[in-house]
């Protein structure tokens, strides 16, 4: 993940998200206190914050460099599963969007897909009745079925002091989807099971995917599988013509549980958001 590249394949929990995604930034101002960033030796470069460009860039003139050739090395294979941003910071962050927006215009116009995991709100609002930066470009509807607009949800905003609320972030799915994009949640860390299905009740039917793992470093005790087991069951008696679900390894390993022997709404980590028109009409 920390490397001199722009785009790299990455691996662990992160491979659950993608096969490929992009980071130009290391760092962060959202503020999460369960942040993985934060953690391990690593945790003074990738856990500051404010957003950084990676050191391995001069300037974002050559960060778009490095990844223009990067994007035409790999293009075959990234056009089979889209570009995942990011996992080092919050990509639509006000410090980090403009540069986001120029590789996302890059990938559109190489019809690759694109994926953003975000925290963020501001993208979507106008201030003083001006776009605001990437405005206009990220929301453009010609754009709708090749962008997909994932948000991380918790439901504890006192462990996210930097970011907009969980709710902000709920109506901004809203706004999204009802304007014809795929918008998908990250519900991820599970800090506990009641908010979870707080805020999946919440964005329930304005959203074509819920992705789902547990904090990192969470002991698995007897009570949090019991509670995990009945959250599987809570999803599965939800219809199966709505969303779909994803229960990361993390999950998996607690419940002894795997997406493939729940089928119904559960999916495994290659499901293709973009083929899929669930509630929208």
């Amino acid at each position: 993940m920390f490397n001199g590249r722009a785009i790299y394949n990455p691996a662990g929990k992160a491979g659950e998200y993608a096969k490929w995604a992009c980071n130009f930034y290391v760092g962060c101002s959202n503020g999460c206190k369960y942040c993985y960033c934060k953690k391990g030796i690593l945790a003074g470069v990738m856990g500051q914050n404010t957003p950084q460009l990676k050191k391995c860039f001069k300037d974002k003139t050559h960060a778009l460099e490095v990844f223009k050739n990067e994007l035409e090395k790999n293009i075959v294979e990234i056009q089979k599963t889209g570009l995942f941003f990011s996992f080092t910071t919050d990509p639509l962050a006000p410090e980090t969007i403009d540069l986001t927006v120029l590789a996302v215009d890059i990938c559109l116009q190489n019809n690759i897909n694109v994926i953003l995991l975000t925290k963020c709100t501001h993208f979507l609002y106008l201030k003083n009745g001006t776009p605001r930066a990437g405005f206009a470009f990220l929301i453009d509807y010609k754009h709708r079925q090749k962008i997909a607009f994932g948000f991380s949800l918790t439901g504890c905003d006192e462990l996210e002091p930097g970011a907009p609320s969980n709710n902000e972030r709920i109506e901004t799915m809203k706004a999204l989807y009802r304007s014809g994009f795929k918008v998908w949640a990250s519900i991820e860390p599970v800090i506990n099971f009641a908010d979870s299905m707080r805020v999946i009740n919440k964005v329930y039917g304005y959203c074509d995917l819920f992705k789902i793992g547990l904090l990192s470093g969470e002991k698995n005790t007897y009570e949090l599988k019991k509670e995990a087991l009945f959250f599987i069951e809570w999803l599965n008696r939800l219809t199966v013509l709505g969303p779909k679900f994803h229960i990361k390894k993390s999950i998996q390993k607690l419940t002894n549980y795997t997406n493939e022997e729940l089928s119904g709404p559960f999916v495994g980590s290659d499901f293709d958001l973009f083929q899929v028109n669930l509630f929208q009409t």
